[in-house]
């Protein structure tokens, strides 16, 4: 692991400075009392060089790019304090200044090779990295830093760092230091003349814009590492050796790395004669009558701008990628790194350039521009998108969609966001349609910022309001089922009561939501309150229910520390239980016995007991069915995937359930939910409904959860006449449920180097996705089929850039990939008892990585390196149970036979 790599680096680093440093220590100096301090009437003459190395995580160090600055340094005193000779002005100034590889390099990849230092800055550049900087010294701590204002940051930023290695304990202590990294915790362990720094990276506290994805799971991990290491002569700095390590990774896929390595070295040379110590009492007179011009500043890092030489405007860098953004070309990986290109465009751009062109665009390519637009999270980006969208008429509904699933999908939302949300529910809404999912991904917003602590800002307590009213006072099954989304996706603590109210008392349709909602509720949540009214709604006690909602009330059951008695009692209901449904809990039992899930102890236990464990109760047939799977298991993270089915008597598809959670980083993320229930089917095949089911309407859809946001339900048909209608128009496409470009991860941040450099820090994930499904009915061959595909392209990117104004280094790591995911489940009804065939197929992908390393100078002169690799990753069906499998092969058989026929 990289980490232990730092380690190891570090050990090496304490060897070579012992090495390297044998004669003093056979001196043994021993440092005096008081604080490390200089002598008047010398010059201290030091060699200091500051190195930046940068590479993918695991490479060795000779594959790195970045630079070294060698130089001189000149120290004296200026000004001592009478009465405490540890309260010193010094002077500072770096002298012989060179700026050289980082690693060997031939010369055709040598970007410095034939430029000499004002070449490589400028000359002024090099003018303002010579000018001194005056700090106020107080035994061993930075007091004031004394710098010109004029100065360009960077070189600013260098001096800064070169002046942080004077703050330095000579007894060891835990303390808090401002220097250039900000406001850090420190220790230090001093022994005979050495002193070693550790500073604790993570704890400091610097003033810098930046923003991470609200899931650990889609987030970026920063491991981070800075010792330094003083030899003394006396009480004189003789030698320091500063290394910062930072680790930065994918939590979601760690090979997706990179590392940042600063390292600076400070070594006494000579003393040379020098001038006199000026005499006087005020600190302030003493820096004015150095130079005027000097002002105190802060140590800590300052900001950079980054620079941008021939930078396209926003229109033309969009007119050089929009035909990659055509709807055909949404699939492909290269659509979706252009869609991550284009939000990073979009951050720099004004109001009016996003207006201009959406404004400009064709219909096919609006929604993708929507969805980036919509994922720049901006000012002006939010304020172009509310103009272009005119709520009030439902013409725009595709764009208006777009708008409102992007947002809630935001990884990092804003409360300007939420307020035009709420904004738009104050005004007029053309379509019922979009106003349910503004509603439903206020939700989403509201539980993000509660997630991050943000629960109490004003504009997410009105929105927290209005969805808990709104679920109280709401009348009709169409408004509570819309209020019970949104909180669905909010997650209150306070709404529990609420869906266990409706989870018991309501229809069908609106119980339903209600316990899906109970579903996902941590531990905690689910109170032995909660439990009774489950236990209820699953044993009948208090009123029928549909066994949709009874299976969804044992699930919660066993997933949240079942009792012995709540095992046994469900156990003992298998046999009394409508057959379907008795083969629906035998195969959820069997699941979470073989795959180990939540609640397999206890019920291992009841199972002991052999009047509830018996041949009779376990070998009831049907063909609902249960199972959960691994799709993926390594050391960062883990992927399953669960599949349940619920069939009526009949053998229509009553209820199917796909699942993939994603686990990393102690966090799970919900990357994929999509349901399909059927009900009032049976008339199609002249069947007899189920008990308690006899009066429903006709109605299947789809709901689907997608990134842990509940998304708007689709409706196929509902009612015999929609059925019949569509039966006879029917194109055979399935129905989309969400498409479009999600900005899935979005990490940002700036990491001050203890060599004054700064490192920006970049992570985006995009994802085109295109989840759609459908129900096929053939009353000739008397069969069922339902499809539900998944199909998407991902590009994820990790970049790394130093800008020192003068030369530019970087790193950037890459992965793409497209793949199809497709949920097929048959039913042939000809025969009892039916036959009945699942499949997860997962298509055969390419997966490719890239690493780019570039350097270059303000002369355009560069050098980049680009490798990378391809593989196929082979398709594959997913597991399912035996019975399955042994099923399957009957279909088949069945299929082939009847294509015979002639």
């Amino acid at each position: 692991m990289d980490h232990d790599l730092m380690w190891i680096n570090v050990l090496n680093l304490q060897t070579s400075l012992k090495h390297g440093q044998k004669s003093y220590h056979k001196k043994n100096y021993m440092v005096r009392q008081g604080g490390p301090r200089f002598n008047a009437g010398k010059i201290y003459k030091y060699h200091y060089f500051v190195e930046l190395q940068l590479h993918r995580g695991g490479e060795a160090i000779e594959e790195s790019v970045g630079f070294k600055i060698v130089s001189n340094i000149n120290i004296d005193l200026l000004w001592r304090n009478s009465s405490n000779e540890d309260d010193q002005l010094i002077r500072i100034a770096v002298t012989d200044v060179k700026v050289e590889n980082v690693s060997e390099r031939t010369d055709d990849k040598n970007i410095f090779k034939g430029l000499n230092e004002e070449g490589i800055l400028g000359k002024s550049n090099l003018v303002s990295l010579k000018k001194p900087v005056l700090i106020h010294w107080i035994n061993g701590k930075v007091k004031t830093f004394y710098s010109f204002s004029n100065e360009p940051v960077v070189f600013q930023n260098i001096k800064r760092g070169l002046a942080s290695l004077f703050q330095v304990q000579l007894r060891s202590t835990s303390i808090n230091e401002v220097d250039v990294s900000g406001k850090c915790k420190v220790n230090y362990q001093a022994h005979r003349n050495q002193v070693t720094k550790v500073k604790k990276l993570n704890s400091c506290k610097v003033a810098q814009k930046g923003f991470t994805s609200h899931s650990k799971v889609l987030g970026v991990n920063t491991t981070s590492l800075s010792m330094s290491f003083y030899v003394f002569e006396k009480n004189l700095i003789h030698s320091v050796l500063s290394e910062e390590h930072h680790l930065i990774s994918l939590n979601l896929q760690d090979e997706l790395s990179t590392k940042i390595v600063s390292i600076q070295k400070l070594e006494f040379l000579m003393t040379e004669v020098g001038p006199k110590e000026i005499q006087g009492d005020q600190i302030s007179n003493i820096v004015n009558s150095v130079n005027p011009k000097y002002i105190p500043t802060s140590i800590i890092s300052g900001v950079v701008k980054a620079r941008c030489k021939e930078c396209p405007s926003l229109v033309e860098y969009w007119q050089s990628i929009r035909k990659e953004l055509e709807p055909e070309n949404l699939a492909k990986a290269s659509a979706s790194r252009k869609f991550l290109s284009l939000v990073q465009a979009l951050r720099k751009a004004k109001k009016e350039e996003i207006l201009q062109i959406l404004r400009n665009e064709s219909e096919s390519r609006l929604p993708p521009l929507v969805d980036a637009v919509t994922s720049a999270h901006t000012e002006a980006s939010l304020a172009a998108m509310m103009e272009f969208l005119d709520f009030k008429n439902d013409s725009s509904f595709i764009l208006q969609e777009r708008f409102l699933y992007a947002s809630g999908f935001a990884a990092h939302p804003t409360k300007e966001l939420l307020n035009a949300l709420m904004g738009i529910l104050d005004g007029k809404i053309g379509s019922e349609d979009i106003r349910e999912t503004v509603i439903i991904i206020v939700g989403a917003l509201v539980r993000k910022f509660c997630e991050k602590g943000q629960c109490e800002l004003p504009a997410v307590i009105k929105a927290k309001e209005m969805i808990l009213d709104g679920a109280e006072t709401a009348k009709t099954e169409s408004e509570i089922l819309m209020y019970l989304l949104a909180l669905k996706n909010a997650l209150l603590p306070n709404a529990v009561p609420i869906f266990l109210k409706h989870a018991e008392a309501g229809s069908g349709p609106i119980s339903n939501v209600a316990i899906s909602a109970i579903q996902k509720y941590e531990q905690a949540f689910i109170t032995e309150e909660v439990k009774k009214v489950m236990n209820r709604i699953y044993h009948q006690t208090r009123g029928i229910h549909e066994k949709t909602v009874r299976v969804s009330a044992a699930d919660i059951i066993f997933n949240n520390n079942p009792s012995y008695m709540e095992v046994r009692n469900i156990l003992l209901s298998i046999g009394e239980l409508v057959p379907e449904m008795n083969k629906y809990i035998l195969a959820k039992i069997q699941d979470i016995l073989r795959f180990k899930l939540p609640g397999s102890d206890i019920v291992k236990k009841v199972l002991k007991d052999t009047f509830v464990h018996n041949y009779d109760r376990f070998s009831k047939i049907g063909s609902s069915s249960a199972y959960s799977g691994y799709m993926k298991q390594g050391i960062d993270s883990r992927s399953i995937y669960s599949l349940d089915i619920l069939y009526s008597e009949s053998g229509i598809l009553r209820k199917s359930n796909m699942n993939i959670f994603v686990f990393s980083q102690e966090s799970q993320l919900h990357a994929t939910q999509v349901v399909i229930e059927a009900q009032g089917l049976e008339t199609l095949i002249a069947a007899t409904p189920d008990e308690g089911e006899e009066n429903l309407d006709s109605m299947a859809g789809m709901s689907a959860v997608l990134f842990d946001v509940q998304l708007r339900p689709v409706t196929f048909f509902r009612g015999y006449s929609d059925l019949m209608a569509k039966m006879f128009t029917t194109t055979g496409d399935p129905i989309s449920v969400v498409k479009g470009v999600i900005l899935l991860i979005d990490h940002s941040q700036v990491l001050p180097l203890q060599s004054g450099l700064r490192a920006a820090v970049e992570f985006q994930g995009g994802l085109a996705i295109d989840i759609s499904g459908g129900m096929e009915f053939s009353l000739w061959y008397r069969e069922s089929k339902t499809t539900v595909s998944n199909r998407g392209a991902m590009v994820i990117i990790g970049n790394i850039t130093v800008d020192s104004l003068f030369v530019q280094s970087g790193v950037e790591v890459s992965v793409e990939t497209e793949a199809l995911l497709d949920f097929v489940s048959t039913v042939k009804f000809s025969e009892y008892p039916f036959l009945v065939c699942m499949q997860m197929v997962k298509d055969q992908f390419p997966l490719r990585q890239f690493v780019t390393k570039y350097e270059s100078l303000s002369s355009e002169k560069s050098y980049v390196s680009r490798r990378g690799r391809k593989t196929v990753v082979p398709g594959s069906e997913f597991p399912l149970h035996q019975e399955n499998s042994d099923m399957c092969r009957r279909v088949f058989a069945i299929e082939s036979d009847s294509s015979n026929w002639f």
